[in-house]
């Protein structure tokens, strides 16, 4: 051993002592924080799913491939950062010798090989990805970028970090090639040898490089442990972990859609008819209320902003972005996490848990954030804008587009529960949809002797359930398609293809109640409870004897349709349901529906997102425009699972829209560019929100929104007559 080799040898190893030293130390307060959240038992299921859903999710990169060619550029990064590591273990015997070399694989051709190919394909990604940080810094001409509130130091330094470690990487095989000591020959690892046939004959050089390519990678981790709130670089470690234990891992999109997650306290979901406030945990008021799961959620944000790119609320000028939500969490959790550690906390009646000794030692800056309302305007000094929780639609868009798995829609919920059910804190306008709820049963406040009017006028008798038996399909009306003018017109559309399918259906009538959507999802989950535990109870005695296969339910509203599908599970009741595109699309494609008459004038179709993003129903209703249409169905540029939200989802229905721009105006904006004279819709609340966006525009005589359903009648029996021009909402 050389004098060079003396020199790089201590500085390897005084370096890495004090880059492990401090990695263990933030590994263990990363881990000491998360593990400050409430317990979360479901996590731990079905292990086999969630171990093959995290290798596909991480090796396959299913969520990334979607952005083209970011995603496998940030592919090869991945893979190069994982294999690569090895050739920083093997640094440490080049600081040593120049010769050395990894034992037993390191002088392996195959080894050689494939090292060399990632190497460059990496160098490839590495540069790409930095050109697209660059191309998108929010400072940029042009407008709001996804990069927007991210920390962008932490990414530049980490991707030339990258950039320096893989640079040095080929220089210490160069210096191998250029002293002969290189154990790979030229056809497996041309660009090493192209770079030796520069560089001088340096008996020292593969040692100097190696001992700086360990200074590079030290000092990334010495700079990562220094910050356990960079995500840019802890994300490598904590998405394999967030990933294995996300919520539902068969879920073949965002696990966070669907379903909301059930409102619980120590980890049990809780009974309201046994719960006590002062007992147990009603939604999140404090940020070690979140699970264990939703801190390691917060933890793991990568700052990419995708989610933020895709939200209708920060595409509209509103507070909300769902990124900086979870950062904001994120921060506040560990700046709050001294005092919690120490014991502090409030329990759930108000009162501090620690003692005075406990917090005597405690740094001023972690007692102030303690003191921090988790909801509260910047003049309360509070974490989260009010105005940020209610903005949100709950569409998904963010879950949906999230790499790495979290689940944002959860954690706005549960913030809502605890502001409507114990500060009855929520927007004022709110306040008659819910009272409407709990006492008319719908959120209109409509008499229930009325929900049956829309059969009135009607060729044929819609029979009832308990006046028929051998119903096939029970037809869930719906508020809106029971009370709202635009929407009972989709509902006799559906009732009239049906009868003319010869389906054997029957409603419920009066027996019918709100899903209880709205309630659950502005947070008033006892409203929920009490609504979906009496449709529960009305639906099972409808389908009394049958097995889950034959209890069939076909519903109009996505959000029903959601809600009775995905979610009354919970309280027991499980049902086969249907929306209602999917069961015309099966009868047209079996020939019980015959389209006979193509609908001209151009089509473009909205997906609704608790159809689309929330339920993967996509084709169903494309093909019943396909047979139903004449021509090619024009697609709006956000399709699919990248639509873009019309506005009401989240019980915004029924809240002023009053920053930014109308979420629905948007939307119809970019359908009216389309050229399209026919929007088709398959959703009660997208027809009222891209109507009144067409009227809004002026537009109404030239541009009309109508449901799937209409568009397949007109083709079935043009002679049917179509109503006139779309009328305004009841209520």
């Amino acid at each position: 051993m050389g004098s060079v080799q003396i020199v790089t040898t201590i500085l390897a190893a005084a370096i890495t002592a004090v880059a492990v030293w401090l990695a263990v130390r933030a590994v263990l307060k990363m881990t000491a924080v998360i593990r400050l959240g409430q317990p979360a038992p479901e996590r731990f299921t079905d292990k086999g799913a969630r171990t093959k859903t995290m290798l596909v999710e991480t090796a396959g990169h299913t969520r990334m491939l979607k952005w083209g060619v970011v995603g496998a550029a940030h592919w090869f990064v991945m893979v190069g950062f994982i294999v690569l590591s090895l050739l920083v273990l093997e640094a440490y015997f080049e600081v040593v010798t120049p010769t050395g070399g990894l034992p037993i694989i390191g002088h392996w051709t195959i080894f050689g090989l494939a090292t060399e190919v990632i190497t460059v394909l990496g160098l490839v990604g590495i540069v790409v990805l930095m050109a697209i940080r660059l191309r998108n810094r929010p400072n940029r001409p042009g407008g709001r970028s996804r990069f927007t509130g991210s920390t962008m130091w932490q990414g530049y330094f980490v991707e030339w970090i990258v950039l320096l470690v893989l640079i040095f990487g080929l220089l210490i095989r160069g210096f191998k090639v250029a002293t002969d000591h290189f154990e790979y020959p030229f056809w497996a690892t041309p660009v090493s040898h192209a770079v030796g046939a520069v560089l001088p004959d340096w008996q020292d050089g593969t040692s100097v490089a190696a001992v700086i390519k360990i200074i590079i990678s030290m000092t990334w981790l010495i700079v990562i442990s220094l910050n356990v709130t960079m995500g840019v670089a802890w994300h490598r470690f904590l998405a394999f972990p967030n990933i294995f234990f996300k919520r539902e891992p068969a879920r073949p999109a965002g696990s966070g859609l669907g379903a909301l997650r059930p409102m619980t306290s120590q980890g049990k979901p809780l009974d309201f008819e046994e719960a006590d406030p002062e007992k147990d945990q009603f939604g999140v008021a404090h940020v070690e209320q979140f699970s264990w799961k939703g801190l390691l959620d917060f933890s793991t944000c990568t700052e990419c902003g995708r989610c933020q790119s895709q939200c209708p609320a920060w595409n509209t000028g509103k507070p909300l972005s769902p990124k900086l939500l979870v950062l904001s969490l994120r921060d506040h959790a560990y700046a709050k996490a001294p005092y919690l550690l120490a014991g502090g906390g409030k329990d759930l009646t108000g009162e501090e848990k620690a003692t005075q000794a406990q917090l005597a030692h405690l740094d001023v800056l972690a007692l102030a954030e303690a003191d921090k309302p988790l909801i509260g305007t910047a003049e309360e000094g509070g974490v989260i804008d009010p105005d940020v929780l209610w903005s949100c639609t709950t569409c998904g868009a963010c879950v949906e587009q999230c790499p790495v798995d979290i689940e944002h829609v959860d954690h706005i919920v549960d913030m809502r529960r605890y502001q409507v059910l114990i500060e009855s804190s929520f927007p004022s306008e709110a306040g008659v949809m819910l009272r409407n709820l709990e006492n008319k049963g719908n959120p209109w406040g409509a008499p229930q002797n009325t929900r049956e009017d829309w059969t009135k006028g009607l060729d044929f008798e819609v029979p009832r359930v308990g006046e028929v038996d051998d119903f096939e399909y029970l037809f869930w009306v719906g508020c809106a398609g029971a009370f709202e003018d635009r929407a009972k017109k989709t509902t006799r559309a559906v009732a009239t293809l049906l009868n003319e399918a010869g389906v054997k259906f029957a409603i419920l009538g009066e027996g019918e109640t709100c899903s209880g959507d709205p309630a659950r999802r502005i947070g008033n989950e006892f409203v929920f409870q009490m609504l979906a535990q009496q449709n529960v109870e009305t639906l099972n005695e409808a389908f009394e004897g049958r097995e889950k296969a034959k209890r069939k339910i076909v519903a109009t509203c996505p959000h029903c349709f959601n809600t009775l599908g995905n979610e009354y599970g919970q309280l027991g009741g499980e049902f086969e349901v249907v929306h209602h595109t999917q069961l015309l699309a099966h009868l047209v494609s079996t020939g019980k529906l015959t389209p006979v008459q193509p609908v001209d004038g151009g089509v473009t179709y909205h997906d609704p997102c608790y159809l689309g993003r929330h339920n993967r129903v996509f084709a169903a209703p494309r093909e019943v425009l396909g047979d139903a249409i004449e021509g090619d169905l024009t697609e709006m540029p956000r399709n699919s699972e990248r639509s873009f939200c019309c506005g009401a989802g989240g019980a915004r229905m029924w809240m002023e829209e009053k920053i930014g721009k109308r979420i629905n105006v948007d939307r119809v904006e970019e359908a009216m560019a389309t050229g399209a004279k026919t929007v088709a819709v398959g959703c009660p609340f997208c027809s009222t929100m891209l109507n009144d966006g067409v009227n809004g525009k002026g537009a109404g005589e030239q541009v009309e929104v109508i449901d799937v359903a209409s568009v397949l009648l007109r083709s079935v029996k043009p002679e049917q007559p179509q109503g006139g021009k779309e009328t305004a909402p009841v209520g």
